[in-house]
This record gives C-alpha cells, sequence and structure tokens, in this order.
C-alpha cells in the first residue's frame, strides 16, 4: 500500500465524529446519512480512499454486487453462489453446431481462435450470434450436455 494511503487511513480513527463528517463531504460531496455511526463512518471512508488511489470496483463486480442485491430483494433467505474460479491453463470444449469450439482460460480473460476475450459471454455470443450467459454455455453452471473442462 502506497504509504501516504496508509498514514490516511490509520489517521481516521484518531478523528471525532465532526472531523470524519467533514471529510465525508470532501470525498462524496454531500453530506452522509443521518444517524451513521461513527465505525460505519470511519470503514466507509476508509473505502473511499483506497478506492480514489487504486480505483474502484471492477464493472463485473458491480454488475455482480446488483445481481445479488435483485436476488436478495426476492428471496432473503437464498443462498450465495461463489464464483467459481478455474485456473489458468485449463481448456474448455463446447460442440455447437457440429464443430468443436476450444477456450483457453488465461490470466486475465480467455483465448478464443487467437484473440483474447475478458469474458466467455462474449465468446458464446460470437459463436452462436445470440446473447449468452457464457459460464452456462460452457457448462460451467447447471446441467448443460455437452461440457469438457481439460486442466494443463
Amino acid at each position: 500500500m502506497v504509504p501516504e494511503v496508509q498514514a490516511r487511513l490509520d489517521h481516521l480513527p484518531n478523528l471525532n465524529k465532526a472531523h470524519l463528517i467533514s471529510l465525508w463531504q470532501q470525498l462524496f460531496k454531500t453530506p452522509p446519512p443521518r444517524q451513521v455511526r461513527r465505525e460505519l463512518l470511519i470503514r466507509i471512508l476508509a473505502y473511499k480512499i483506497q478506492e480514489q488511489a487504486y480505483g474502484g470496483l471492477s464493472a463485473d463486480a458491480q454488475r455482480r454486487l446488483r445481481e445479488l442485491a435483485r436476488k436478495f430483494a426476492t428471496d432473503p433467505d437464498m443462498e450465495i453462489e461463489a464464483p467459481q474460479r478455474i485456473k489458468p491453463g485449463t481448456r474448455l470444449t463446447r460442440e455447437w453446431q457440429g464443430k468443436s469450439h476450444h477456450v483457453t482460460v488465461l490470466e486475465q480473460g480467455y483465448s478464443y481462435a487467437g484473440k483474447r476475450y475478458s469474458s466467455l459471454s462474449q465468446i458464446a455470443r460470437l459463436i452462436t450470434g445470440t446473447r449468452w450467459n457464457g459460464p452456462l454455455f460452457f457448462g460451467l453452471r447447471g446441467n448443460h450436455t455437452g461440457k469438457h473442462l481439460h486442466g494443463d
């Protein structure tokens, strides 16, 4: 962690609530919610400081959080399925309309037909010409026939 960022984070617990509210207004350009506790102010401010220094959540993470929020709104007792982490080097094979399609999992993204893609859904869309959930198309979710995983 950058020393300046660490110093700001370390200093937060030493601030009184009035100073925390002032910092909130500087960072968020709006007053904090009423009745928010000091401990929560510190946690949110710490996140915001790190977000400004290192960047925020990826688009995928934001999309996943929105998806989870929608699901929890309809079923508060639902269980969360952790996203699968496939090791780089793994080959996914999917047969589609009589042709085999091979995808290699990379450290960041996927390789298909000599090109790099950031999601399996992009590749599934390219193969089928329609919108598909990539993990479902490649048999990584649900009961899908025709899936094959080959670890290297």
